[in-house]
């Protein structure tokens, strides 16, 4: 099991926790954020491989901002897939 943690950026969530079982997502959480999305969308990803939940999640916004929540995770993702 590998767990990532990613300080997000511009959006309301402060930080991501990833944990990974191989290449296949098994727990997500979100500190901070709006509640029902994050949990929505980490119950969404898991089981999910990291490479589909970039593809899926990538270029998200948030209303008028440049990214999002689901955004940030797939960024969080792409940094751990370049480091691997």
């Amino acid at each position: 099991m590998e767990k990532i943690v990613y300080e997000t950026k511009g959006v309301c969530s402060r930080q991501i926790q990833i944990e990974l079982e191989g290449n296949v997502i098994t727990s997500v959480k979100f500190l901070g954020g709006c509640a029902g999305n994050t949990q929505g969308v980490a119950a969404l990803i898991k089981g999910m491989t990291v490479e589909d939940a970039v593809e899926r999640l990538s270029g998200i916004r948030c209303g008028f901002k440049s990214t999002s929540c689901p955004d940030q995770l797939a960024c969080a993702l792409k940094k751990h897939m370049s480091n691997a």
